[in-house]
């Protein structure tokens, strides 16, 4: 049973040529926007890849770059045969290409689906990534003088003054970490060396966060040091008072950022996706009504356009058909050729009675 069926007068698939030709510049436009907002994506994922343990979250910028690229060439096709439609003395030189082009286009079509799937899939995997690289990025940030951790501290810095936050999870990661380089330590210092002979690791641990913890927008001045101390510090308790600290850690800060980009690039994909499946359904329109015009002496007959000649189930059978033979054919192939690569005697065997078979010419 004919699916969608659509009768098509003349002047209808005139105007159905011509409307799709316009379509297909603005998916064509489209397609090139997809693919500068993978790269913007991309660009900004690249930007704290210091901090990133796992590349798992840059599928879905690739993604938008190799579907936006498709689409732009896709689309570029899709308005020159809508142009030749209107002429057919051209339009059957179409006739072979355009059902593997139809597998293609949805292919890279659905494609955009997925990557709208896996920006919301891969949140998870984004925090954990950012949990790893962040605890990383901290630990590593008194090693200025190693050689590739040696711009750690400045990333650190510039994220938490950037992003307005502090630490991985909060302020306290800090106290977990000796942040302060050796080379600025005085070990000659009794509160120096007692620091050190208090950690079971050696390590200078202190209840202290980097300036650039500190929030500007804080009526008092900052202070770094002696968090926990409330002697420390004048008219100062810390479990009542709120700190003149960024609150949240660094991770929520780049995972609402992150998906707050998601959430708006996401909108703007889908509807990339109903332009461009919108195209291809009335390409495929345009295809199967001028199949009847072809070889006519009168073009202007009224013709029928469908989606699927045959039923949705049938098709698909059709198609599964069509893969297991080719599936069959290469095997069939490959075994072939591994027979006679492994086994040359067996084939010069074969091939000597065949010779002697051959009367002299």
């Amino acid at each position: 049973m004919v699916l969608l069926k659509l009768k098509f007068p003349f002047q209808k698939r005139v105007r159905l040529a011509q409307g799709l030709w316009l379509l297909s510049w603005v998916a064509m436009f489209s397609g090139a926007i997809t693919f500068a907002l993978g790269v913007f994506l991309k660009t900004e994922l690249h930007r704290r890849s210091e901090v990133m343990h796992s590349m798992d979250i840059h599928i879905v910028p690739n993604l938008l770059m190799a579907v936006g690229l498709a689409s732009v060439g896709i689309n570029i096709c899709a308005g020159k045969v809508c142009q030749d439609s209107l002429d057919p003395s051209r339009f059957p030189r179409w006739k072979t290409f355009l059902p593997p082009f139809f597998c293609i286009s949805i292919f890279f079509t659905f494609l955009l689906m997925v990557a709208v799937i896996l920006s919301y899939a891969l949140q998870p995997s984004l925090e954990e990534s950012l949990k790893i690289g962040l605890k990383n990025g901290i630990s590593f940030y008194k090693d200025t003088d190693t050689p590739g951790r040696c711009f750690q501290k400045e990333t650190i810095d510039r994220l938490q003054i950037e992003f307005l936050c502090c630490g991985n999870t909060n302020y306290r990661d800090w106290f977990e970490v000796q942040w302060i380089s050796n080379r600025y330590l005085d070990f000659t210092s009794k509160e120096v060396k007692d620091r050190v002979r208090s950690n079971v690791d050696g390590r200078y641990l202190l209840d202290g966060v980097p300036f650039s913890c500190c929030n500007p927008a804080s009526p008092r001045p900052c202070i770094q040091y002696s968090l926990l101390d409330n002697s420390a510090h004048y008219n100062y308790e810390y479990q009542t008072e709120e700190l003149n600290l960024h609150n949240r850690g660094c991770r929520q800060a780049l995972v609402s950022y992150y998906m707050g980009l998601m959430n708006t690039i996401g909108p703007g994909v889908l509807s990339v996706f109903l332009l461009q499946m919108t195209m291809l359904v009335s390409l495929r329109y345009l295809q199967t009504a001028m199949k009847p015009v072809l070889g006519q002496e009168n073009v202007e007959i009224e013709t029928e356009g469908y989606i699927l000649e045959k039923g949705v189930k049938e098709s698909l059978l059709e198609m599964k058909t069509k893969v297991m033979k080719i599936i069959r054919f290469t095997q069939v192939g490959d075994a072939s050729a591994k027979a006679l690569t492994t086994d040359p005697e067996a084939a010069a065997t074969t091939s000597a009675p065949e010779k002697a078979a051959t009367p002299p010419g």
